[in-house]
């Protein structure tokens, strides 16, 4: 099937043939048919599946052909992280290059002039507002957002906005809405949360899931066991032994985030770190130089692994194993997309291992674990069961700063 076979305004595919899309993805294929139709949906699809055009290509080809005023809002995506937000504005940019679709993303961390851009859309009108929660309730919350005459609400990455705990910000900004709209639900995983949502806000939703939680084929998966004291060493030896154009490494918290970022210096490696610390602006500004390629290496937490759309992403590096395995998903999901291939390394210490091991049940199978090598010494031995709730009191990855 092509994209010119859908029921698409034509603007809409000038669009994709100007950028070259030809063929959808199986996630696209079977809901874009769905969405012009106007049913409501819950589709659970992995990460780099094409769950954003998924939904951005038919809601822009209905917006087409309404030849809309842009005098109120017809579409709103709510979204988890200001970084996912951008990203769904920039591709619905890009889509929509041809139909004239007017759209602005709201998110907090900016200055004056970012909150009196955000004000006037949304009190004049913008055909799709994508928003984060908590910005889009400051607003709310003020008195002058227009959402009488709201088509469509679309929930993107539902399962992490509930793990966030945006459940309540959710629920209250469905208050603001008309009653009578199309409701579309994208998640990377369906917990039983995720169903009792889909209770609470769609019709009769049509349904899809597309490969739950298993990663994309076309990542090469292998895992280290180290001590905490190696993993930087492991780390330099990865990222020195051969030429890599563009790698992630995902780190638990933003203290490690920024340790890391500093030891990688040290060793002339080109690192950059991205955090909740740093201001809004500055984020851009590392994402933009990574995106580039002036930055090799971007060192991140967990609000990277569903907000960030990069190719040609080389490497995804676990510096620790996430405490939920669905995360696990998501952070390695940053390489291997579109059909191409990748490689995803995860260190796991003594404490690690029983989490690592529910990554391995959650996706079916053993993940090779090589030795680590020879220089850094010998790592432990992989007993899960054994170490499970154990906290070794060896040296840690990074020494501790004076104060």
């Amino acid at each position: 099937m092509k994209f010119s076979d859908f029921p698409l305004h034509d603007s809409v595919k000038d669009s994709l043939s100007m950028m070259g899309f030809e063929k959808p993805t199986p996630i696209q294929e079977e809901a874009i048919p769905l969405i012009i139709e106007g049913h409501d949906m819950i589709a659970c699809a992995q990460t780099g599946t094409g769950k954003t055009a998924a939904y951005l290509l038919p809601i822009i080809s209905k917006l087409a052909e309404a030849s809309t005023d842009h005098v109120s809002v017809n579409t709103l995506i709510i979204c988890p992280t200001r970084e996912l937000a951008v990203q769904i504005d920039q591709q619905l940019q890009g889509f929509s290059y041809m139909s004239g679709v007017s759209s602005i993303a709201i998110y907090g961390g900016g200055d004056g002039s970012d909150f009196d851009t955000q004000k006037k859309a949304l009190s004049h009108g913008a055909d799709v507002i994508i928003a984060t929660p908590g910005k889009l309730i400051s607003h709310l919350n003020m008195g002058y957002v227009k959402l009488d005459n709201l088509q469509h609400l679309i929930l993107d990455e539902a399962d992490r906005m509930l793990d966030m705990g945006f459940h309540d910000d959710i629920m209250r900004i469905i208050h603001f809405l008309p009653k009578k709209r199309q409701t579309l639900m994208f998640s990377a995983t369906m917990p039983s949360k995720i169903r009792t949502l889909t209770e609470k806000l769609l019709n009769n939703p049509k349904e899809i899931s597309i490969a739950i939680s298993k990663p994309n084929e076309g990542i090469f998966q292998a895992a280290f066991l180290v001590y905490d004291y190696q993993k930087v060493a492991l780390a330099e030896h990865l990222l020195t032994s051969k030429e890599l154009p563009s790698v992630v490494i995902f780190c638990g918290t933003k203290q490690y985030v920024k340790e890391l970022e500093i030891a990688l210096k040290k060793r002339k490696i080109n690192a950059e770190a991205i955090h909740s610390d740093l201001e809004q602006t500055a984020r851009e500004d590392v994402l933009r130089r990574f995106k580039n390629r002036q930055t090799n290496v971007l060192v991140a937490t967990d609000i990277v692994s569903r907000g960030i759309d990069v190719e040609g992403i080389s490497l995804v590096i676990n510096f620790d194993v996430p405490k939920d395995p669905e995360d696990y998903i998501h952070r390695i999901g940053r390489t291997a997309r579109a059909s191409t291939k990748g490689v995803a390394f995860t260190f796991i210490n003594e404490k690690d291992q029983f989490n690592f091991k529910r990554i391995e049940d959650l996706i079916g199978r053993e993940i090779v674990k090589p030795p680590i090598p020879e220089a850094l010494g010998e790592g432990p031995l992989y007993e899960p069961q054994k170490n499970k709730g154990k906290f070794p009191g060896r040296k840690p990855a990074f020494k501790k700063r004076k104060a």
